[in-house]
């Protein structure tokens, strides 16, 4: 299992609460020359003509303010860290599971990688899948059905060779009458989760070597 700094939400808990440590201690290291400055404003004001005490008591209030902002800060960032740390416990009740989730790159294994697709009404489909690296290994039209389905492909090529194990992506296009694309067809992939990564962005889970977005599971299932 993989982990980094967690974070939500494109959130860092951690981010937080540095900020708020730096910003209390620029504050503290300045509480003294805020005192010298005030009590030299006491000092040195003219005895005809002496400054509102108002005055002073406003400074007084601005500086607590901004303390007390500062300390609200930091105990959101506290909390921050406890919603992250929970939140990264329940992504890591993944493990081991089986899921389904949204998306279009799974494992070929044993010359044998499966998807499952909901097309809204059956026909004639470009079917385009690719490697890891982008490229386009195997390209041809195929008839499908209506409703949620499964497609199989056996990892031979356009080329007529055979594809090594590894990750595949697959892109589904309808056709209309005029055999020019008319709609992409939803995919579905579906696997043991292997693993767990916190990015910034939000956790990815590993099933079948692919990297998916836990936003992205439709159903859970227990071995």
């Amino acid at each position: 299992m993989t982990t980094a700094a967690a974070a939500t939400g494109g959130v860092s808990a951690s981010g937080a609460s540095a900020n708020s440590s730096s910003a209390k201690t620029a504050l503290d290291n300045n509480y003294e020359l805020f005192l010298s400055i005030l009590t030299t404003q006491i000092q040195n004001q003219d005895p005809l003509n002496p400054m509102d005490s108002s005055k002073y008591t406003e400074q007084l209030v601005q500086y607590s303010s901004v303390e007390q902002q500062i300390k609200t800060n930091d105990q959101l960032g506290g909390m921050l860290q406890i919603m992250a740390a929970s939140t990264a416990s329940s992504y890591v009740s993944y493990l081991g599971t089986s899921v389904v989730a949204s998306g279009a790159t799974t494992q070929l294994q044993s010359g044998e990688a499966n998807w499952t697709y909901n097309a809204e009404e059956g026909g004639e489909t470009l079917v385009e899948i690719r490697n890891s690296m982008g490229a386009v290994v195997y390209q041809g039209k195929e008839t499908l059905s209506e409703g949620k389905n499964s497609y199989t492909w056996d990892g031979r090529t356009s080329a007529g060779s055979t594809a090594p194990d590894g990750q595949y992506s697959i892109s589904l296009v309808q056709l209309d009458d005029k055999g020019n694309p008319a709609r992409r067809v939803p995919t579905e992939v579906k696997g043991v989760v292997e693993g767990v990564e916190f990015t910034g962005s939000g956790a990815l889970l590993t099933v079948g070597g692919a990297k998916i977005p836990a936003s992205a599971v439709i159903s859970v299932n227990s071995n």
